[in-house]
């Protein structure tokens, strides 16, 4: 909570300065104004030129201040008031001594001579521009400069523009990270690899004398959420020594040259520190390939790559310097970032097997108090594909579900829901469907599971549930495997395919219509079916060729460029048909097994519909005609 308290201030920090400032620009303008209220009533009071002349030839002025344009004066007493209009003599009888008045001068040549005929004692003055200057330069620019520096507080300051070519690296030391191997897990062999860095940087001299030189950068590949910042950190938390981390799209600006300076900054700062660990995440956005665009290139980021190449060439491998960076795009990277010399040691991070998971598990149940049934085990088998990230989200919302249960530790129920949410969202309680489409989601899930059950190859099916979960599963079936698989027979390929058809026939089989509800399940059946003919040469007419792949990064434009690149229109026509073969043989394979096992089929999706969700189990029992048996002996007992 003290975080989101901290913040909370920071945020009301900038909005309080700014209330302080306008409400300072408002006192400002106000005092300006009342200035200039005051200069205007002076009292001195404004008449009329004809009414002056009056006044001269009555003899009732004195004390005449004549300019190009204005002239000032006073009244004699008394009798001076009935000269003017009521108003202005109203004005003056309220100032009392002396009575001054002031008029615009008109073109007259002979008012020197008029004043003199009369008496009347005058002196001679020129016009000063001070303060019309004063008014139309002076205030206004004080106005904008305030204003000017209200604004460039709100925004940072000069410093802002000063460090533009400042590198945005954030300097953690030992202390900061906390991080060591020890919080790792599932990743043995990056972290192999990665103590040879680690023992160089504490002892360098051993490496030295003989002549070694340690790699100049190390590129961690990986897909997101694996690890590899925090494999990074644990490598200066084990040495002991500064980290520089910054991300690869903070070197890239709008303005041209700012990233190269950057990229120079950081190196400085990294000697001047050494030994140290330059940590780049996310180095695509840096380091794509140049020149690759269709249309143009981006010059300011080939620059700034063009400087990274240039710093690591211009360092001495034994510097105390060691570079890493990250990205799951390795394939988009500049060939010269790879070469030996930069980037010399590559590590791919792999999605963690089931020992993997199960370490993962561990690591981040430390300090969370589970129940005794909690079987990591049992866990790691249930998450497939999982990375670290994802675990760790299970393990907190897992968490999460049983503080809000209120149970004193977190169970395998919390497990089980925290599991299914990650893979199908949140529960969709609020979602209310009608009879007919209850039914027809039971029926296709009821498919999927009795096929999935029949063919051999197939993973067991944990879970079948019809209650909607996330933005569009209205239900699922969930398959789990028993061991991790890196290669797929052919065989084991078709009868996958089967599992995914088994939906919508089912719905075919029962209703003698089908629904939208096959969507994503065509979806994935026919990209399987596509690697199979393009990827995988598992198709007697196409051959061995791998004529697939290439469409996948082109786009919506991309297939005809595919077409005429890689493959001729008929071979491109033969992929199609050989695709549509498979289909049509899985199709016609799980029609027969759904035919045959019709009775099985209705009798899941009636005790889906009764329950909702069936776990291996219950789904064995119905399979077998044993749950309506169990059924009754659970409502009888």
């Amino acid at each position: 909570m003290m975080p989101l308290q901290r913040s909370s201030r920071d945020a009301r920090k900038p909005t309080r300065r700014l209330d302080a400032a306008s409400i300072a620009l408002t006192l400002f303008f106000v005092l300006l104004a009342a200035m200039q209220f005051l200069a205007l009533q002076d009292g001195i009071t404004e008449v009329a030129y004809s009414d002056f002349q009056q006044l001269v030839a009555a003899r009732q002025v004195d004390n005449l201040e004549v300019t190009p344009t204005r002239i000032r004066g006073s009244l004699k007493m008394p009798g001076a008031a009935p000269y003017l209009p009521a108003s202005d003599a109203m004005a003056l009888r309220k100032r009392g001594e002396p009575w001054r008045f002031a008029t615009t001068r008109v073109a007259d040549d002979q008012l020197a001579q008029t004043l003199s005929a009369a008496g009347i004692r005058y002196t001679g003055d020129v016009d000063s521009a001070w303060p019309g200057m004063l008014v139309s330069w002076a205030i206004p620019l004080v106005t904008l400069f305030f204003v000017w520096h209200l604004l460039l507080r709100r925004s940072g300051g000069l410093q802002q523009y000063t460090k533009m070519g400042k590198a945005n690296a954030h300097i953690l030391v030992q202390d900061e990270t906390g991080i060591t191997f020890d919080d790792i897990a599932g990743i043995d062999e990056a972290k192999a690899e990665l103590r040879q860095i680690v023992a160089f940087l504490r002892d360098a001299e051993r490496y030295r004398r003989l002549g070694g030189k340690i790699p100049k950068g190390v590129l961690i590949v990986g897909a997101p959420g694996t690890g590899k910042t925090l494999l990074a950190k644990a490598v200066a938390g084990e040495a002991g020594v500064p980290f520089f981390s910054v991300s690869g799209a903070a070197f890239v600006e709008m303005f041209v040259g700012v990233g190269a300076a950057r990229v120079r900054d950081l190196f400085e700062q990294a000697q001047a520190e050494a030994p140290c660990i330059i940590f780049i995440d996310e180095l695509d956005a840096l380091g794509k390939v140049r020149g690759a665009g269709l249309t143009s290139s981006n010059d300011e980021r080939e620059q700034t790559l063009n400087q990274l190449l240039i710093e690591m060439d211009g360092f001495k491998s034994n510097s105390g310097v060691i570079i890493v960076a990250a990205t799951n795009r390795p394939e988009t990277l500049d060939p010269a970032l790879l070469r030996p010399g930069r980037f010399d040691r590559h590590i791919a991070i792999d999605r963690p097997d089931l020992n993997g998971r199960r370490q993962i598990l561990a690591v981040h149940m430390r300090h969370v108090k589970t129940a005794p049934d909690v079987d990591l085990n049992e866990l790691a088998s249930r998450t497939p594909g999982f990375v670290g990230a994802d675990l760790a989200n299970v393990v907190n919302e897992a968490a999460l579900h049983a503080a809000e249960a209120d149970k004193a530790a977190v169970d395998m129920a919390d497990f089980d829901e925290a599991i299914d949410r990650a893979m199908t969202g949140m529960e969709r309680k609020s979602r209310v469907m009608n009879a007919q489409e209850k039914i027809t989601i039971a029926y296709h899930e009821a498919g999927h599971a009795l096929v999935a059950h029949s063919r051999k190859h197939c993973d067991p099916v944990k879970k079948v549930s019809i209650i909607p979960r996330g933005v569009a599963a209205l239900g699922y079936t969930q398959q789990v495997p028993t061991e991790d698989r890196y290669v797929l027979r052919h065989g084991e390929l078709l009868d996958r395919l089967d599992a995914l058809l088994g939906g919508r026939v089912a719905e075919e089989l029962i209703f003698g219509d089908v629904s939208t509800g096959a969507e994503n399940d065509l979806e994935r059946a026919t990209a399987m079916a596509r690697h199979m003919v393009t990827r995988y040469g598992m198709s007697e007419r196409v051959g061995l060729a791998t004529v697939g792949d290439s469409t996948e990064h082109l786009g919506a434009q991309g297939f005809d460029r595919w077409r005429a690149a890689f493959c001729s229109d008929d071979t491109a026509r033969l992929v199609d048909e050989e695709i549509r073969r498979m289909l049509d043989e899985a199709h016609s394979r799980v029609s027969a097994t759904l035919d045959t096992q019709r009775a099985t089929l209705e009798r899941i999706a009636r005790l889906l519909l009764e329950r909702e969700v069936l776990d291996h189990e219950m789904l064995q029992q119905a399979i077998e005609g044993k749950a309506h048996e169990s059924a009754r002996e659970t409502v009888a007992g």
